[in-house]
């Protein structure tokens, strides 16, 4: 109990607080003071985490000022300064989840279709064995042809949001509803299409509300995943160019 008053007025004297702005900066800082018979309780406030942490310092280079750490696993790492430009930001962003969600569906494509077939990953398309053969021309002016219409949509739609979000000629109806945003977010539609199960939201009279906190935390955990997966794709590219398989390199 002594330990805890002397604490308390140790902290709480001008010698330490010193002037106004001093005390502003201490209170901001180290927030309320609760002194309980057995322990002086000091709160914090929550600091910008870094992608190097133990190490203060450094400049722009370990804490850039342009992240300010609102964004989903913002470490604040940019050692090249990609993201002075708040609209260039947005647009590597937009990069870094398009990118780490076909590399998330990439690694699981990879892993599960050689163990059922096989097949290396990199041969898999142009394998007699496979289920529809086809030659590289062939998947390379499928893909030019179905991902260019894609992307040039999701293109449209980063520089004017939900200008996309029409009624299509297609069988079933009120599309537009369907692949509208529903959160609000660029980037993380969410709604009954893009959220099937409800993972970042809830189904009330039919209609999809999100919910902020699940978001937020599916948010940070795909960044993660997605980084994870970008790095093994990287991994599977060097492996290949040896004629290796991820499976073959794990020894199964």
């Amino acid at each position: 109990m002594a330990m805890a008053a002397t604490s308390a007025a140790v902290l709480g004297s001008p010698f330490v607080k010193g002037g106004k702005s001093n005390q502003k900066l201490f209170s901001s800082r180290t927030g309320s003071i609760v002194v309980g018979p057995r322990k002086l309780i000091v709160a914090a406030a929550a600091a910008k985490k870094s992608w190097i942490p133990g190490v203060r310092g450094g400049g722009s280079f370990i804490d850039p000022e342009w992240l300010d750490g609102s964004l989903p696993g913002d470490y604040g790492f940019d050692p090249l300064g990609l993201g002075k430009d708040p609209a260039f930001l947005k647009w590597y962003r937009e990069a870094e989840l398009i990118h780490g969600r076909w590399a998330m569906t990439a690694v699981v494509g990879i892993f599960v279709g050689q163990a059922w077939s096989g097949i290396p990953w990199f041969e898999a398309g142009a394998d007699p064995g496979a289920i529809a053969p086809f030659s590289f021309g062939t998947l390379l002016g499928t893909q030019l042809l179905l991902m260019g219409w894609v992307e040039s949509k999701r293109w449209v739609d980063f520089f004017n949001p939900e200008s996309q979000s029409v009624e299509w000629a297609t069988p079933w109806s009120r599309t537009a509803e369907n692949f509208a945003n529903a959160t609000g977010e660029q980037g993380y539609p969410g709604g009954k299409f893009f959220d099937p199960l409800s993972l970042a939201g809830s189904i009330k009279d039919g209609v999809y509300i999100p919910d902020t906190e699940k978001l937020e935390r599916l948010k940070l955990a795909e960044i993660k995943h997605a980084r994870l997966a970008m790095v093994a794709m990287l991994i599977f590219y060097f492996e290949a160019g040896q004629g290796k398989t991820p499976l073959g390199a794990l020894g199964l």
